[in-house]
């Protein structure tokens, strides 16, 4: 998930005061019984912001949740957006809410897009994508594909009537796609895909924990941890104690934008600090994995402890996840 640069990017249409702008629900189509794909559309119908394979937008629903939801559509296409919503019973409430009430014509405030999981230059790709997992590794796809590099999906989930965009995935030349319906197969056999795979390859996993755990533990059991390239739903099942630079010491927190300052205590968090203030930051997950309070830095050294900036990310200091990090220094300066 991310785009550098900010907490906030434009979206055609006009800015509101927080930071987001409209976009208007063009089309709504079912890809399976329980995945919804949504059209989106700059309100004013202008031109959308490119990005890269990887990328996802925050959706701000109208009952004040936040989602993030990855573009799984055609860079090339600049006039429209499109995401792919899978109705989680067990969830918070925001897929059901958007299957409920997200219809063409719909206006929905959104912030992004962001990433923090994108596509490498590459000799070749592997995909392992679990459920709706798929949806960021479509557009990575067809990327491999123009660059006219080899790549292979490994796809699971409980059933194939489950597995969405099936159509599209048996349209994509050039690569070979593995169906692993659980139902029929079983879950994937990731230790032998690291046994015979090329040391050049690039692998991207998105999907549930426990596959994504299972696919780190087994890249790292071949050496292959430096290429993988996961991207999460959740934080980890089991995630490792943040590493801590500093301690949890007292800090000063400058907001440039307003100049306020404000104190964050040892044991408090600067993401309620920023809350309890009335900052008009987006929180999702408050875990340091959903990227969707990224903030810019503009002086001071953030302590990183968050799931999503990779380690030269974090050694640059420029952006912070606000909901979990803290500060090195006595003082950090931010773009709000």
């Amino acid at each position: 998930m991310d785009a550098a640069g900010g907490a906030v990017s434009r979206i055609g249409g006009a800015m509101s005061n927080d930071g987001s702008s409209r976009l208007t629900v063009r089309r709504v189509h079912r890809e399976t019984p329980e995945i919804a794909v949504l059209d989106l559309a700059a309100e004013d119908q202008s031109t959308l912001p490119a990005w890269d394979p990887g990328a996802h937008i925050d959706l701000l629903l109208p009952s004040g949740k936040v989602r993030q939801y990855s573009l799984c559509g055609d860079p090339v296409d600049t006039t429209t957006y499109r995401v792919a919503v899978l109705r989680d019973a067990k969830g918070r409430g925001g897929s059901a809410e958007i299957h409920s009430v997200f219809a063409a014509g719909f206006s929905v405030a959104s912030r992004g897009p962001r990433n923090h999981f994108k596509l490498v230059d590459a000799p070749q790709y592997m995909f392992v994508a679990g459920g709706i997992g798929v949806t960021p590794m479509l557009p990575m796809i067809r990327a491999a594909e123009r660059a006219g590099r080899p790549w292979q999906l490994v796809y699971g989930g409980r059933s194939l009537g489950a597995m969405g965009f099936l159509g599209e995935i048996s349209d994509r030349k050039g690569g070979e796609v593995i169906l692993l319906p659980e139902d029929d197969c079983g879950l994937p056999d990731l230790e032998s895909l690291f046994a015979t795979l090329p040391a050049e390859t690039a692998v991207y996993g998105c999907g549930p924990g426990g596959m994504l755990a299972a696919l780190e533990a087994a890249a790292a059991r071949h050496g292959r941890s430096a290429s993988l390239h996961i991207e999460r739903f959740a934080a980890a099942e089991a995630p490792a104690a943040p590493v801590k630079v500093c301690e949890d010491r007292a800090f000063d927190v400058e907001l440039r934008g307003s100049g306020v300052v404000l104190h964050v205590p040892a044991d408090a968090s600067l993401g309620n600090v920023l809350q309890d203030a009335g900052i008009p930051v987006t929180f999702s997950c408050q875990e340091g994995y959903c990227g969707s309070c990224e903030t810019r830095v503009l002086e001071g050294v953030p302590e990183h402890r968050d799931t999503i900036l990779n380690d030269e990310e974090k050694a640059g200091g420029k952006i912070m996840m606000v909901c979990v990090g803290r500060s090195c220094s006595p003082r950090l300066v931010l773009d709000l």
